[in-house]
């Protein structure tokens, strides 16, 4: 049975403001740094995607260096502090977002966390998603493309992934984060610097233009030993699936488990030279 959670705030469904006793207390903040709070011009539905100010993004840059030597638990605390209730978290319920989850349950549990359930997922990551909400009381919406797998193979006779896999992701993943991004002023990611070339210069707080959000990503500076080292010391739960050798995992077809020596990320559409989905890069 799965456990009930604190109700997940969403804007659209109330804009109370909700602090910790002591959130953020001890987190640097730059002066003049434009929040939700103070901010005359944050995004609304209608005018998404938002341009920001070069004096903003100034201040993200400015932000995004005081938080460099903070703590995971630190940069949530100041996102929820900043944003919330207009902060949300997107996660493939990988190593990372498994961690970054347990330390929100115990910052605020309300924070409005979503999977992009392209259809193609591993049954054991939807499991894992049961097991999250089991431990930690957070149930983690699933958010689909308009399309199910099979009205969408129907329309493009066939699958989509064997022959043009950057448009299979565009159409089931990025679209469906744009839909969902229209709502909300920031979201977290649980990308790491060294997972791959691409997201070696990602900074702790930046712009996300691909969205209109200011994206924060608490684990940028971890690595893979520090993300693993908290799952077995507090025994957070994780996709089985690693135990046999998948070292990241996405969609099921195009998805393996990695060879002895292999890159971290060489599992992932394997012998197509695409190594990103999109979420995560700029263009």
């Amino acid at each position: 049975m799965i456990a009930t959670r604190p109700r997940a705030y969403h804007p659209k469904m109330d804009n109370t403001i909700h602090h910790g006793a002591s959130l953020g207390a001890a987190i640097p903040s730059e002066r003049g740094f434009v929040s939700r709070n103070d901010s005359p011009g944050r995004a609304s539905p209608s005018l998404w995607p938002r341009t920001p100010s070069p004096e903003e993004l100034d201040a993200l840059a400015r932000q995004s260096q005081l938080l460099e030597t903070a703590s995971p638990e630190e940069i949530i605390a100041w996102a929820v502090k900043t944003y919330f209730p207009k902060l949300t978290m997107a996660t493939a319920f990988g190593p990372e977002g498994c961690v970054i989850l347990s330390m929100l349950a115990k910052i605020e549990p309300r924070v409005y966390v979503f999977n992009l359930d392209t259809g193609y997922q591993f049954p054991e990551t939807l499991e894992l998603r049961d097991r999250i909400a089991q431990r930690y009381g957070i149930v983690v919406d699933l958010q689909r493309p308009d399309l199910s797998v099979e009205e969408y193979e129907k329309l493009n006779g066939g699958p989509v992934y064997k022959t043009d896999p950057d448009r299979c992701c565009h159409q089931r993943k990025i679209e469906v984060l744009q839909r969902v991004a229209r709502g909300f002023d920031a979201w977290m990611s649980g990308i790491r610097r060294d997972q791959s070339p691409h997201r070696a210069g990602a900074p702790i707080v930046g712009w996300d233009k691909k969205f209109g959000l200011v994206k924060i990503s608490p684990l940028a500076n971890w690595t893979k030993r520090q993300v693993w080292d908290r799952i077995v010391y507090e025994n957070i739960p994780y996709n089985p699936l690693h135990d046999r050798g998948y070292t990241s995992i996405g969609c099921w077809p195009c998805t393996r488990a990695v060879m002895f020596g292999e890159d971290e990320r060489a599992g992932r559409w394997s012998g197509t030279g695409k190594i990103e989905c999109g979420l995560h890069t700029s263009d």
